[in-house]
């Protein structure tokens, strides 16, 4: 028996509301912001792969650390649902509806609520909305917004690929999509990044984008378009207007927020290794197997919510009880040292990672989301000549939720 196993014995299992305490694990505040991982692997040290946890107003919750545990959860909805309605702290009245949580973790007539033939006839509307959408142009609506935000600063010399680029571009190409004017998308970047933040915002940043959105379905009634939203309407799933307007609000922030996060660390890698830098324009390196690097190392949804424990069972060497919340490390699962002893060998070629989820809800959107990423590496390597960093690599900070762990800022200069 290990260490890590002797110290993962020791501690009481249970139902987290047992641990309720100041001493147990939050996953917002100053430390959740700064260092996440160290958090996880504390964690891990700790409870082993599974841990009690609070989120923001101290709800409690399990997180999932190991891999296998995350597979089992997320392969098992008979044992672990995604109806929040049978969440017990939510159901007895112990999370407010005004809590910042509920945009990320309450029940909505989506897909990703919904288990079993539910589920398969709003997923079915989904897909199909997506690979239309895709077969009628993702690459050239990404080509085109990928040089229109950098010729807003070609003629500098400097930029932030953070804000002037990563944050915006999954956006622009996502209103497309959807039909939304392009002002109306850029004007959402903000509130996408408000709800996965949290925080007194996340509630009024919700109902934004439900407002927009409402109106973007009423006026897609009217004139139907070949986009996603017509898609919606007119699928024979027969979704009616409040099931339509929350999937159009879920790929908008879900394909958003984590296309926009992942693209901005394919970004810092390429930019930090002159030779992935220097493989990719000369054509000898694909993306995809950068893309795949960061997946492994940096999932762009580092913590996804959330399962319900449908009943009491065991899991991680746990109690869980029914009406648990539990909460997928993607990040800590993807870095458990059980299926990973050494991060520092190469898992080219190995896709199996926990960033897009697994089972019945996996991201049906992740095709679409890696080929806007490489149209967007691709033309910023082909456009901005000589790119390269404008501060040391050491330099480069994130700041996390508890969903996600961003980078701040990618400061870059280029030849003009």
């Amino acid at each position: 028996m290990n260490d890590q196993t002797e110290d993962a014995l020791q501690v009481p299992r249970g139902c987290p509301v047992a641990h309720h305490g100041s001493d147990l694990a939050r996953l917002y505040g100053p430390e959740a912001a700064t260092d996440p991982v160290g958090i996880y692997e504390r964690l891990r040290k700790e409870h082993g792969s599974i841990a009690p946890v609070l989120l923001e107003g101290d709800v409690p919750a399990w997180l999932v650390l190991g891999y296998r545990d995350n597979r089992r959860v997320l392969d098992n909805p008979r044992q672990f649902s995604r109806d929040a309605r049978i969440w017990r702290d939510w159901a007895q009245g112990r999370v407010e509806e005004t809590s910042p949580l509920i945009p990320m973790l309450g029940w909505r007539p989506d897909c990703v609520s919904q288990d079993g033939e539910p589920h398969r006839r709003l997923r079915a509307a989904v897909t199909d909305g997506l690979q239309a959408a895709a077969v009628r142009g993702i690459r050239r609506h990404a080509t085109h917004f990928a040089n229109k935000q950098i010729d807003a600063f070609a003629d500098t010399g400097r930029a932030d690929l953070v804000k002037d680029y990563a944050e915006y571009l999954p956006m622009l190409v996502l209103s497309r999509i959807l039909g939304l004017p392009e002002a109306e998308g850029r004007d959402l970047v903000e509130s996408c990044a408000q709800v996965f933040k949290g925080g007194e915002d996340a509630l009024a940043h919700n109902e934004r984008i439900m407002v927009i959105l409402g109106e973007l379905a009423e006026r897609k009634r009217s004139e139907p378009g070949g986009d996603f939203t017509t898609a919606l309407l007119e699928h024979t799933a027969g979704l009616d207007e409040e099931e339509v307007v929350s999937h159009l609000r879920l790929v908008l922030i879900a394909a958003h927020t984590t296309t926009s996060n992942l693209l901005a660390r394919v970004l810092q890698l390429v930019l930090t290794d002159t030779a992935r830098l220097s493989g990719l324009i000369s054509g000898q390196l694909n993306i995809s197997a950068v893309v795949e690097e960061v997946m492994w190392n940096s999932p762009p949804l580092a913590v996804l919510p959330g399962r319900f424990a449908a009943g009491d069972l065991e899991l991680g060497g746990h109690q869980i009880q029914e009406g648990d919340l539990l909460l997928l490390g993607l990040a800590a699962g993807n870095l458990d040292p059980d299926v990973r002893p050494d991060t520092d060998v190469s898992v080219q070629g190995n896709q199996a990672h926990l960033a897009f989820s697994s089972g019945p809800h996996e991201c049906p959107g992740q095709s679409i989301g890696q080929s806007i990423i490489a149209i967007a590496v691709d033309v910023l390597l082909h456009r901005l000549p000589g790119l390269s960093l404008a501060a040391p690599p050491e330099e480069l900070t994130s700041t996390a939720s508890t969903w996600e762990s961003r980078l701040d800022s990618l400061p870059v200069e280029f030849a003009v």
